[in-house]
């Protein structure tokens, strides 16, 4: 069986709440889906805007090796001649081989949205995939309310779907468009589409129930072989099927090789590029390509792993070219710790001490607030500090910091900074625009000569989260702060009931971690 991929994430999931790609930014995305292996790239509506025809253009001018953009648009307006109608002109100077006209299949839509006969708009559906036909353009038919509209009145919903079979659609879509229809449901109607209609169907579901990935592989297996989704699911309200889960069922799950092996593997890296792109944070818990979607945090899970890597993974990361972690956390055994020390290069024998104190040391700092999920600089150096012999590029004998407001002038802060090196002990000031970028100063005021590599390291993130807030100014605290050396980036964690203490002790874990990589 062979399923064509339609990819509307330009048009359909650029109507998510939040998002503006630019062109250049579908550009780009549009050539990583080529690469992925998508059928059609529905690049935005003929003529709404010049952003969306600059695309045409720019991809007539270079078009992908494999993909076929298409242009989305509407049949025309009730009452207009379709030569002179202007969204199907404009569907015409885009100049792409392949348009998706959607238009109404529901009865009460007709009626009390489009505002005209049942008759008017059949008609307006044969007219307009006539007129585009007759112009040399191949034509999808997106069914909108289809679902819904065959629950309503299913004579006239199958109606309109004859009418566009009849005018020559290459392609019918069904659509779930309010996205309230049940697998059970959709595959009772799709069984009776099936009777009626001998083109070619598609389906086009929408998440507002949270079945939109349910109800498109429901329809596949069905035998509907044209799917339509968007990349991380994004699209109006709460968004379109996702086509980062449902390729990787369609493939692992269902045996259709709707892409290769070595397009599968990419698919993680599409999914991150394009929410970059649209400037959204991934969704860390995504089926298949979240950060978190093969992460082993339990012990008991993580012994598991151990002994047999499917005994708690459905499919090897890999093949969507994702990974696995395992978490250390106050829910960690002894397996936990074993395999995240493996894992950053440490080879640890089962039975030794030194397992027995970092798993005990894990799960009291973690009673203190501490989170090592995040922190892997943090939890390295616990493994290090287990370690006979282990010696710290640095050690911090004393700290004074001191914010000062005074009339007329800006907040001040200074710190003053103890620390041991070696033999020697330094002793500096600095000022900062805060407590923890004076401390942050003064440290590396005092390494500086020691240690110059440290010119070249930069705080790149620092988050603060307040653990108890019915405690209110009492509450515990824990920072997280990112690190980067301009090549590698680490995370490392302090939490304390002072907020100076917790940033101190990330702070220090960031520049020890940097140093230790260095070879310090």
């Amino acid at each position: 069986m062979k399923v064509k991929l339609y990819d509307t994430t330009l048009r359909d999931g650029a109507q998510r709440e939040g998002i503006s790609f630019s062109v250049e930014d579908k550009v780009k995305i549009a050539r990583k889906l080529d690469a992925i292996g998508i059928d059609y790239i529905e690049g935005g509506y003929g003529g709404a805007n010049p952003k969306d025809m600059e695309f045409f253009a720019r991809m007539k001018a270079s078009p992908l090796p494999r993909a076929e953009i298409v242009a989305f648009g509407n049949t025309r307006r009730a009452g207009v001649a379709v030569e002179e109608d202007a969204t199907l002109r404009a569907l015409l100077a885009t100049e792409v081989p392949v348009v998706t006209l959607v238009a109404k299949a529901s009865l009460p839509q007709v009626v009390r949205v489009l505002r005209t006969t049942p008759e008017e708009n059949l008609a307006m559906i044969a007219d307009s995939i006539h007129f585009l036909k007759a112009k040399g353009r191949r034509v999808i038919f997106d069914a909108e309310h289809f679902f819904d509209g065959y629950i309503a009145d299913s004579e006239y919903a199958l109606q309109a779907l004859e009418v566009a079979e009849e005018a020559g659609a290459e392609v019918i879509c069904l659509c779930d468009t309010n996205g309230g229809t049940l697998p059970s449901r959709l595959v009772e109607i799709i069984r009776r589409v099936k009777e009626a209609i001998d083109t070619p169907l598609g389906i086009h579901a929408h998440d507002d129930m949270g079945v939109a990935v349910a109800n498109t592989l429901a329809a596949v297996k069905e035998g509907l072989t044209h799917v339509q989704g968007t990349i991380n699911g994004y699209g109006e309200r709460c968004g379109n099927a996702d086509l980062c889960a449902i390729i990787p069922n369609l493939k692992l799950k269902m045996g259709i090789d709707c892409v290769s092996d070595a397009q599968l593997a990419q698919l993680t890296e599409l999914s991150r590029y394009v929410s970059e792109l649209a400037n959204l944070s991934p969704d860390p818990f995504a089926p298949y390509v979240g950060q978190s979607a093969f992460v082993h945090k339990g012990g008991l899970h993580a012994d598991a792993m151990a002994k047999w890597e499917d005994s708690y993974q459905h499919i090897q990361p890999e093949l969507v070219g994702n990974y696995q972690r395992i978490l250390v956390s106050e829910l960690s055994g002894r397996s936990n710790i074993l395999a995240k020390a493996k894992e950053l290069g440490f080879e640890l024998a089962s039975r030794a001490p030194e397992v027995t104190g970092i798993l005990d040391t894990v799960k009291e700092l973690e009673a203190q607030g501490f989170q090592f999920e995040g922190a892997e600089g943090s939890f390295e150096l616990l493994i290090r500090r287990a370690q006979s012999g282990y010696r710290p590029p640095f050690q911090l004998l004393d700290f004074l910091v001191l914010v000062e407001k005074r009339t007329g002038r800006e907040i001040l802060a200074e710190a003053t900074i103890k620390v041991q090196v070696g033999d020697q002990v330094m002793h500096t000031a600095a000022e900062g625009n805060g407590p923890v970028n004076a401390l942050d100063a003064a440290l590396r005021k005092a390494l500086s000569s020691f240690y110059p590599v440290l010119d070249s390291v930069r705080l790149t993130d620092y988050k603060v989260r307040i653990l108890d807030e019915t405690a209110g100014t009492e509450a515990r605290t824990r920072v997280l702060i990112e690190t980067s050396d301009g090549h590698n980036t680490w995370s490392t964690v302090g939490s304390s009931t002072n907020i100076i203490e917790a940033s101190w002790l990330a702070l220090a874990d960031s520049l020890e971690y940097a140093l230790i990589k260095n070879g310090y």
